[in-house]
C-alpha cells in the first residue's frame, strides 16, 4: 500500500468518526475532511436542513458525489457519515479508494452518546433508541463488507484509537 493512499473511517452517527479522524489526521501530517461538514461547507445549509428539503434521498446523492470527488485525490483522512455504505456504488468506491477503517460501536454505547443530540435527522422519531438498533442491525454487515479493518470501539479513547489506525497504516505501507 503507497503510504498516500487515502484512510477513510466508517461507522454510525456518534461512533466517533470526526474526532478520530482528526487525532489520525494529525499522527500522520494529513489532511483531514468530514464529509457532512464539507457538504455543509459547500451548501451553505446544515445537514438537517438538506434532509428537511431535499429528504434522505437529496441528501444521499449530494453526498454519493461528494465522496467521489473527495476520493479522486489521495492522502486524505476522510470521516464519512453514517449511511454512505447504503449505496453499493458507494461501497465500491470506497473500498477502491482507501484503506477503510470501520469504527464498530455497540448500539447502547451510541445511544449513550446521542440520546441528547437533536441535530441527527434520523433520529428525530418517537424510538430514537430503537432506530439505533434498527440501524445498526442494517447498516454493519455493510460496514462490515467494506473494512478493511474493524476498530472496536465504545470505551477507548480517540487517540488511542488513532495510534491503533496509525500503528496499522505504517504496517501496511511498510508491507
Amino acid at each position: 500500500m503507497e503510504s498516500a493512499r487515502n484512510v477513510i473511517l466508517v461507522g454510525m452517527m456518534g461512533a466517533g468518526k470526526t474526532t478520530v479522524g482528526r487525532a489520525l489526521a494529525r499522527r500522520l501530517q494529513r489532511q483531514f475532511v468530514d464529509c457532512d461538514h464539507e457538504l455543509e461547507a459547500r451548501t451553505g445549509v446544515r445537514v438537517p436542513t438538506i434532509f428537511e428539503i431535499e429528504g434522505e434521498a437529496g441528501f444521499r446523492r449530494r453526498e454519493s458525489q461528494l465522496l467521489a470527488e473527495l476520493l479522486a485525490g489521495t492522502g486524505l483522512v476522510l470521516a464519512t457519515g453514517g449511511g454512505v455504505v447504503t449505496d453499493p456504488e458507494n461501497r465500491r468506491c470506497l473500498a477502491q479508494h482507501g484503506l477503510v477503517v470501520y469504527l464498530r460501536v455497540p448500539p447502547q454505547h451510541l445511544w449513550e452518546r446521542l440520546r441528547h443530540d437533536r441535530s441527527r435527522p434520523l433520529l428525530q422519531v418517537p424510538d430514537p433508541r430503537g432506530r439505533i438498533e434498527e440501524l445498526f442491525r442494517q447498516r454493519d454487515p455493510l460496514y462490515l463488507e467494506v473494512a478493511d479493518l474493524v476498530i472496536e470501539g465504545g470505551c477507548t479513547s480517540a487517540v488511542a484509537v488513532a495510534r491503533q489506525i496509525e500503528k496499522e497504516v505504517s504496517t501496511r505501507c511498510a508491507a
